[in-house]
């Protein structure tokens, strides 16, 4: 079990649900803490940012490797630079932004892009971090992370079996072991058919951690699914708009689709249950409107069970329909009305 905060995080409690407000403040505070405000309203647990600036992620060059021409990309014919400077959360709203979100009842927390937004975090006294799919490689980072003692959120996207079991081993060196790992896809948006939510078992068998998704998808299915399959974290960019854009808000969620999210995530995992075979507590009543054998015609002592007076029917307070053939061509040794239930005392 891991927690942040007072949250606990496993397979005994429900989903654990990050919003992501990521670039979507569009470079105003006042929307920032807005947003903050629409996720606690969606019931989330954790909001969180990204803390990095256009400087400590990339360089300031615009040509090259450094500029995106790629069509399928949202982020088409923008430089690196330009995209990280419209994106990034000034470092001096954080505060404001984590104590609306603590005084919401919301635990808030950051990515770290680098070694210097570590030390910063760690001035705020965040709960928790979360390593992006993008640095999930950058061993140097995770290590200084994993000694802050914190749980770590590591998204998987892109990387390999190798590559995730030095990142887990690295933190675990450490003394850390409050590590979560989260399946995710690192195309904007995802699809369903590129999710691959299956692989959340394997990951949580194969490296002995707690499990989740990080979901790019549009919509609450995949989500949901992950939970079937034991994912305890879920992470969700969000928006107030679609609309309204921003760099991330093609494959954000709206807030009554958040709230969507946190209901129906909850409703899978309460649905997981435990193995049960028989009627349970709820379905015992149900039982006596199963279908059984009944008189369907007025019988007399001594007549025989045929296909026209014997029935199938509901409810169940005759003799199982399993004994149909059984008991056809028998007779019955009293006066039935139609409507009898049919049991072995009416029979010779």
């Amino acid at each position: 079990m891991i927690k942040i905060g007072q949250k606990e995080i496993g397979r005994h409690t429900k989903p654990f649900i990050i919003a992501e407000m990521s670039g979507n403040h569009n470079q105003s505070l006042e929307r920032a803490l807005h947003l903050v405000e629409l996720a606690a309203e969606a019931g989330v647990d954790a909001l969180k940012l990204q803390t990095y600036t256009p400087d400590t992620i990339t360089l300031d060059v615009h040509t090259g490797e450094f500029f995106i021409q790629d069509d399928v990309n949202i982020w088409n014919g923008n430089s690196l630079y330009n995209l990280y400077k419209e994106a990034y959360t000034p470092w001096e709203w954080h505060q404001e932004i984590f104590n609306k979100a603590k005084e919401l009842g919301l635990l808030a927390f950051s990515s770290p892009f680098d070694e210097t937004a570590v030390d910063f975090l760690e001035t705020l006294n965040v709960p928790a971090y979360k390593i992006a799919s993008f640095e999930n490689v950058d061993i140097p980072l995770i290590r200084k992370v994993a000694r802050t003692g914190k749980p770590l959120i590591i998204s998987t996207g892109m990387a390999t079996a190798a590559e995730l079991d030095e990142a887990v081993q690295v933190v675990q060196e450490e003394g850390n072991n409050q590590i979560i790992l989260l399946k995710c896809t690192s195309t904007y948006p995802a699809t369903p058919a590129n999710s691959n939510v299956v692989t959340i078992p394997h990951m949580r068998e194969l490296f002995g951690t707690e499990v989740g998704l990080s979901d790019h998808t549009i919509g609450v299915g995949v989500s949901v699914a992950a939970v079937t399959l034991g994912a305890t974290v879920i992470e969700k960019h969000f928006t107030t708009s679609r609309a309204e854009g921003g760099v991330d808000a093609a494959f954000s969620m709206e807030p009554d689709e958040l709230k969507m999210l946190v209901e129906e995530t909850e409703r899978a995992w309460q649905s997981l249950g435990k193995v049960n075979y028989g009627p349970t507590e709820a379905e015992k009543d149900s039982t006596k409107f199963r279908c059984s054998l009944y008189i369907g015609q007025d019988l007399k002592e001594g007549d025989i069970l045929t296909v026209d007076n014997l029935r199938k029917v509901r409810p169940g307070l005759g003799l199982s329909p399993k004994y149909y053939d059984l008991v056809l061509g028998k007779a019955i040794k009293k006066d039935a009305k139609k409507g009898t239930p049919l049991n072995w005392e009416l029979l010779f």
